[in-house]
């Protein structure tokens, strides 16, 4: 498999994916056209070269992937559900151009303010739920005389347990199916192209729906790095030290996991896949079978960032006429 270096994520009804400096939002309107976006991507910590290095450079991609992916799925939630938007434009209907222009940048900066405090709470939550309470959980055992190994031990199991019961519950959810189908339909898209086919709504739908490079991939690698990492703390004497000293070091485990997970993606060495394998079972989970209506709207989100034509007669040697992909 070539790496084609995409990355994406499902969002309400739609698609965003990125290549390089551009992403793009493709989503399905209610009234079934697709509604493409296109935006230059501008890293939340700035173009220093400190933020390009390895292991810093996991951490900052994690920021950003939970910046830009929050503004696309608030972006998308507005397309879906574009009635109410009709019914808003209504409402306005009887302001001035100044008063309109002054309500949206009052609503943009309303925006700016819901989107990092989302981000932040995620954040908070995300590392409260799974690297905190596990060890708080397992500390319990010292009640019965467990030593901080045994501790460690349980903490990591517990953490396993907390994880993987979390990605089966949001699994089973019914609102959340439609968004795990265009999961799959942005795994199929990334896989067809970086295994050497043309763009076709046929091709992706026979393209894998796993890919290695995928976040439910990286979010278990984060548990399974922090797991090793932690035993560090093993022989620190004093609980609290060895509870926020876990806090600490979840830049570390993020940007440990990412040089993991972006290694993993370049190669197709034994090691890689084997590494690799837990991650893709969990995906099972996290994405499902799309429909070909949605394979079109990954098609369109990822045209807009990457030209794939290019691609593929770079990788692989092969031209694909414009006019041959569009009566397939």
């Amino acid at each position: 498999m070539k790496s084609s270096n995409i990355g994406g994520q499902a969002v309400m009804e739609g698609i965003m994916m990125r290549h390089k400096d551009k992403y793009s939002i493709a989503v399905r309107r209610p009234d079934k056209e697709i509604e493409l976006k296109v935006e230059d991507y501008k890293c939340t910590f700035g173009n220093a070269g400190i933020w390009k290095k390895p292991i810093i450079r996991g951490v900052v991609s994690f920021v950003d992937s939970l910046v830009v992916g929050t503004k696309c799925l608030m972006y998308s939630a507005e397309v879906a559900g574009d009635e109410e938007d009709e019914e808003e434009a209504k409402k306005n209907a009887h302001l001035s151009e100044e008063e309109r222009a002054a309500k949206k940048a009052k609503d943009d900066r309303m925006f700016k303010f819901l989107l990092y405090v989302t981000v932040a709470i995620s954040i908070v939550v995300s590392i409260a739920a799974f690297m905190l309470l596990p060890y708080a959980l397992a500390s319990l055992l010292r009640k019965v005389g467990a030593t901080e190994v045994l501790v460690t031990v349980a903490e990591a199991f517990v953490k396993l347990a907390l994880f993987m019961g979390y990605m089966l519950l949001i699994s089973r959810m019914k609102d959340i199916q439609r968004t795990f189908m265009y999961h799959g339909a942005e795994h199929k898209c990334i896989n067809c192209v970086e295994h050497g086919m043309p763009l076709t709504v046929e091709n992706v739908m026979k393209s894998s729906r796993q890919h290695k490079r995928c976040g439910t991939s990286f979010l278990f690698l984060v548990m399974i790095v922090s797991i090793f990492l932690h035993f560090i703390f093993v022989l620190v004497p004093f609980y609290w030290v060895r509870l926020f000293g876990r806090l600490l070091m979840v830049p570390v485990v993020a940007g440990i996991s990412f040089e993991i997970i972006q290694w993993a993606g370049r190669t197709d060495s034994k090691l890689a896949s084997a590494l690799s394998k837990p991650g893709l079972a969990m995906q099972k989970l996290t994405t499902k079978e799309p429909t070909a209506d949605m394979a079109e709207v990954a098609i369109k989100a990822v045209e807009a960032v990457f030209d794939w034509r290019a691609y593929l007669k770079e990788e692989f040697d092969m031209d694909v006429p414009a006019e041959e992909v569009e009566t397939e």
